[in-house]
């Protein structure tokens, strides 16, 4: 599959609408189909580059082209977009970090991104690799790209707010999740009665909670930030109804996601799987953990 285009026709019998296209490197999860679907309906043309093993086969229902690469074929993905006129892109979805162990097989310009990094960040590696795309015509746009109204915005959202006993585990979490951030390990932690029981690493949020509810039991708070270097061009917080079925699982209660720089994706099925769980969800800032000390 790598390198194949799958080329869509619209109803008039055209191979693609007129528009501005926008370039996708679409990683896993719904937040790529959702972006595609939007921009879509703003008159934008989608080039899409999915990556095998991680990328959503549906996303080829929601684009005029995609191009399947392996992880780590850099020269594949500028060259699809060359073909497809692409001179602007945003990236979404994530890409599991445990690849770098197994399925990565870089090219010899990600080996040689490699070679200029002193340490194998998250914001170190992708700001390299936006680089190298501007230095081929191709602009990166902040991941907030035509996505009004799926930020997260500052205000419970569920119908059950939290107790004073989970704000507490709110804000302890919310200051421990600013420091894992700045040393750019993970975006999220689960806390139960002031104790860390877990904190995002490689494995990604999910199993971060599903491994601090295992360990904490029921009553878990689950906290997810930006980080406070975080480049905006570059995995934005995000969640979902995946996050809930996780948190209903090992039975976590409460879940807190930065306001204005976090996405929320499937709406309203996720905040209606939390009512129905009877979990709070909030949108907070730092101001506004502080006001409710």
């Amino acid at each position: 599959m790598a390198g194949h285009v799958q080329d869509k026709t619209a109803s008039d019998g055209s191979r693609e609408r007129t528009g501005e296209r926008i370039g996708l490197i679409a990683g896993n999860g719904r937040f790529p189909i959702i972006f595609a679907e939007n921009a879509r309906r703003l008159g934008y043309v989608v080039s899409a580059v999915a990556h095998i093993g991680e990328t959503e086969p549906e996303l080829a229902q929601h684009v005029e082209s995609i191009h399947w690469i392996k992880i780590g074929q850099l020269n594949k993905l500028i060259k699809a977009f060359k073909d497809d006129g692409v001179r602007q892109a945003v990236m979404l979805g994530g890409i599991k970090k445990t690849h770098v162990f197994t399925t990565v097989r870089p090219d010899l310009r990600t080996l040689a991104i490699a070679s200029r990094l002193r340490a194998f960040k998250d914001d170190a590696i992708l700001r390299e690799f936006a680089a190298e795309l501007e230095g081929e015509g191709i602009r990166i746009c902040e991941s907030t790209f035509g996505l009004d109204g799926i930020l997260v915005e500052e205000s419970p959202l569920t119908k059950r707010r939290p107790t004073r006993k989970e704000w507490d585990d709110i804000r302890y979490g919310w200051d421990v999740a600013r420091e894992v951030g700045r040393l750019d390990i993970g975006q999220c932690v689960v806390v139960k009665d002031r104790v860390v029981v877990a904190v995002e690493a490689v494995e990604g949020t999910d199993q971060a909670i599903r491994r601090g509810g295992e360990l904490a039991g029921e009553g878990a708070v689950v906290v997810k930030r930006c980080k406070p270097q975080q480049d905006l061009r570059f995995d934005l917080p995000a969640i979902g109804p995946k996050t809930i079925q996780t948190m209903v699982s090992v039975k976590a209660t409460a879940l807190a996601v930065e306001a204005g720089r976090s996405v929320l994706l499937d709406r309203q099925d996720m905040i209606e799987q939390a009512d129905r769980a009877g979990i709070a969800i909030v949108g907070i800032t730092t101001e506004g953990v502080m006001r409710n000390e």
